[in-house]
């Protein structure tokens, strides 16, 4: 499975922009993860296509939203009031594999990533 991840670009603070992914294959959940310089990568949010159940980072939930198509293999990351520490480069990641529910904030439960694409949020 391929992943393309696609819509990040320089905002100004307080701005909004939405982030997409498409899978070239079957996935069971997609999901999305950032670096920012000199950290670890952490885990933004994801979706479980069964039962289109959605996780977030407790920090990011209310101004971060995923939202997604599994007929067209596709997630979306819509970014509100974002703000300068989310600066970070955004991967895309995917599961194969029914992996159980705790998992989904574990990068290493990811079986394919995308390439990432670059949010720079200036203050």
């Amino acid at each position: 499975v391929q992943l393309q991840a696609y819509g990040g670009g320089l905002v100004q603070a307080g701005g909004s922009l939405r982030l997409s992914c498409a899978a070239s294959g079957s996935t069971s959940r997609m999901g999305w993860f950032r670096q920012a310089p000199g950290k670890e990568r952490e885990f933004v949010a994801a979706i479980k296509w069964s039962g289109r159940h959605t996780y977030y980072e407790n920090a990011l939930k209310g101004r971060f939203t995923i939202s997604g198509d599994n007929a067209k293999r596709t997630v979306y990351l819509q970014m509100n009031s974002l703000k300068p520490e989310d600066t970070a480069i955004y991967f895309c990641a995917a599961s194969v594999r029914n992996y159980i529910t705790s998992t989904t904030y574990n990068d290493a439960y990811y079986d394919y990533w995308g390439q990432g694409t670059e949010v720079t949020v200036s203050s």
